[in-house]
């Protein structure tokens, strides 16, 4: 069935683009969408908390954000060609060797060798060199460094990949902001980002409440801000990312089932794993590995019944992942709602609850 793009679309002011995060974590606002009536109101994220009962559970994503972007030099040389990497995947248990994108790939072919240039101006760290070997199909390329230690390379030559629209350098602070709370399992190349809002007192008072919390991993990567460029969304080739849903995690989701309660996903990134391992009655099993499931209406999630997310780019295939929860109609007319009210969106924004 065709699903046209376009229904997908809306405007937005550049300025409601967050730039920079809030000064606290939980100062953020909440939009709360009833799913069935589309009904919507607009709370301190806070409130979160009177949305849980002793009975549910809230599950979220564990990734931690890498210092992904590296700038190197040609050859090495001082005003040579500037090169960025934006490091996707290790490729070798010694992380010797990655999948990354180069901007401008044009002026770094196989062969070519990059100077890494320290993040700090006027620094002068050990030089670290990579060789761009081979170029895949899907426009990455294959980078091999020289003795590799992979804590120092982040620490001295990498930067925070915050995402194209926030129109500014990466700062000390985004070291810290964009990183959830729970992130402990290095590998994304973006945040999570609904669960940035979180501080470990409002956690503490979910867990007081009773509520079960438990985890995922899913390594966000690059693809999360592709956009759909075919005319009907059902032709978009979705990219892939690895994931792990570990037993003691899809234990705690069934028995909250079992219950009558209900399960609250803290992003899309966490829909995405819970629906890659559940059947058609909603039950899940453990699983670790690749998914690359694109969650598009009339599909219904099974796995999930609330879910807190950020507000999403205009024709996205997260976006549309929120159309499976309530009705597109819905959905749009909460975004309207939230420009209104001047809102802030994407990954430093506000956020929204489905309920």
């Amino acid at each position: 069935m065709e699903l046209p793009v376009e229904l997908f679309n809306y405007d937005l002011p550049k300025n409601l683009i967050a730039q920079y995060p809030m000064k606290q974590r939980d100062a953020s606002r909440m939009l709360v969408l009833d799913r069935r009536t589309g009904k919507c109101e607009i709370l301190p994220f806070t409130a979160i908390v009177d949305y849980l009962q002793p009975e549910d559970g809230l599950i979220f994503n564990n990734t931690r954000v890498i210092s992904a972007r590296l700038f190197g030099r040609k050859n090495g040389i001082p005003d040579g060609a500037k090169i960025e990497i934006l490091l996707l995947r290790t490729l070798d248990p010694d992380k010797k060797r990655w999948q990354a994108l180069l901007k401008p790939g044009k002026r770094a072919q196989p062969g070519t060798k990059l100077q890494l240039i320290p993040r700090t101006p006027g620094t002068n760290p050990k030089p670290v060199w990579c060789a761009v070997n081979k170029k895949s199909d899907d426009g990455s390329y294959t980078l091999e460094f020289d003795n590799l230690d992979i804590t120092r390379l982040q620490a001295e030559f990498g930067h925070v990949p915050l995402p194209p629209y926030i129109r500014r350098d990466d700062e000390i602070d985004d070291i810290e902001r964009y990183q959830t709370i729970f992130a402990a399992t290095p590998g994304a190349v973006a945040a999570p980002t609904a669960g940035l809002h979180f501080t470990p007192e409002v956690l503490q008072q979910i867990q007081n409440k009773g509520v079960a919390t438990a985890a995922v991993t899913l390594h966000v990567g690059p693809g999360t801000f592709k956009p759909v460029s075919v005319p009907d969304a059902a032709q978009h080739r979705m990219h892939s990312e690895n994931f792990v849903l570990p037993s003691k995690t899809a234990d705690m989701i069934n028995r909250t089932h079992d219950a009558g309660g209900k399960i609250l996903a803290v992003g899309t990134t966490t829909v995405r794993v819970l629906e890659s391992c559940c059947n058609e009655h909603g039950a899940v099993v453990p699983r670790a590995g690749d998914t690359d499931i694109f969650l598009y209406p009339p599909y219904r999630v099974k796995s999930v019944d609330m879910l807190l997310t950020n507000f999403h780019l205009p024709k996205s295939t997260l976006l549309m992942l929120v159309c499976t929860f309530a009705r597109r109609q819905h959905v749009l007319a909460a975004y309207e709602l939230a420009k209104k009210e001047k809102m802030r969106f994407y990954s430093y924004g506000d956020c929204m609850l489905l309920k």
